[in-house]
């Protein structure tokens, strides 16, 4: 068999501690051949909070991770046969946190390429321009708490993804008004 991507379930909030242990173990027993990578699938967000913009790391698939690796020859078998393969099957089983591969087939069955390209390309493009996260959804009340409308009401028509505004309707001098302003300036009501 060749290296193949394959997606396992761990301990949700564990993603990191769960693959940590999972790469000591490998390390240990001698299985860089076999699983080369790890990964936590993650994308950069861009947050602003008190005017002040930070980018943290938001998991994409929270409670899994990608595992790159070659589980051997399992003929049939519930289990693999060859000695090293068992080794690489408990190195993984074993690993505390580790849940078991999404599907439950024996033997598990790998990801397509072009899901592996979408999920990489996905975490590439996140580290070089981060997305900016808007938590608030078109239809939300909002209270502007910043600029020439502060203190109105209104509601959330669209949000501009690419500049990180909304276009919010505000009733001004009895009319709706349509404004773009940058959601962080506003709060849910």
């Amino acid at each position: 068999m060749a290296l193949e991507w394959y997606i396992a379930r761990v301990l949700t909030n564990r993603e990191e501690g769960v693959r940590d242990k999972l790469v000591r173990r490998i390390r240990e027993a001698g299985l860089e051949h076999r699983i080369p990578q790890v990964l936590v699938p993650v994308e950069k967000v861009a947050q602003v909070r008190g005017g002040k913009k930070r980018v943290v790391s938001s998991k994409l698939y929270p409670g899994y991770l990608l595992i790159q690796a070659d589980l051997g020859d399992w003929q049939g078998a519930d289990k693999p046969q060859e000695e090293e393969d068992q080794k690489v099957w408990f190195a993984l089983h074993e690993t505390p946190g580790f849940g078991d591969f999404v599907g439950g087939q024996r033997p598990p069955a790998p990801m397509t390429e072009e899901e592996v390209q979408g999920i990489l390309g996905r975490m590439e493009e996140s580290e070089a321009s981060p997305r900016l996260a808007v938590n608030i959804k078109r239809g939300d009340m909002v209270r502007i708490k910043e600029g020439p409308f502060e203190g109105f009401d209104g509601t959330v028509e669209e949000i501009v993804e690419g500049k990180g505004q909304l276009r919010v309707s505000l009733t001004i001098f009895g009319r709706a008004t349509s404004v773009e302003i940058d959601h962080w300036q506003v709060e849910p009501i």
